[in-house]
């Protein structure tokens, strides 16, 4: 049989010009900072380059009214746009794509000790929150 028995899991705070990554096995059950990817391309080669196993995204809770303008002077939702992200990161990778609540993790990540010199960006801690949370009830 063969089968792997550690898993790595890539957890993902999800955001309109940033996408903050942290990194977490099913061994240590431990997140941490990652890195920030810029594109949907860049965090599909960090997917493959990595060999995730499972990809989490932390889910913005709806903010009622509050809209932006797409490219194309459309009005959207952030709901709308991250499914959107979340539809196409799952055409581009064939692994699970787990969601869960990330209601309040930027906010956590600035609450974190430390200073811009000694500690991961906000977006990589945020990403480190969400996969931590989900770690921890697996």
């Amino acid at each position: 049989m063969n089968y792997k028995l550690r898993k790595k899991y890539l957890g993902v705070d999800w955001g309109e010009k940033r996408i903050g990554l942290a990194l977490g096995d099913s061994e240590t059950k431990v997140a941490t900072p990652f890195r920030t990817a810029g594109d949907m391309a860049e965090l599909v080669k960090v997917v493959k380059g990595e060999e995730i196993d499972v990809v989490v995204v932390g889910r913005p809770v709806p903010i009622s009214n509050f809209q932006f303008f797409s490219r194309a002077g459309e009005a959207q939702t952030i709901s709308k746009q991250f499914e959107k992200f979340v539809d196409e990161l799952k055409s581009k990778i064939n692994i699970p794509v787990e969601l869960i609540d990330e209601r309040l993790s930027s906010k956590a990540a600035d609450a974190l000790p430390g200073d811009k010199k000694t500690k991961a960006g906000r977006d990589e801690i945020a990403a480190m929150l969400i996969l931590q949370s989900y770690l921890d009830k697996i």
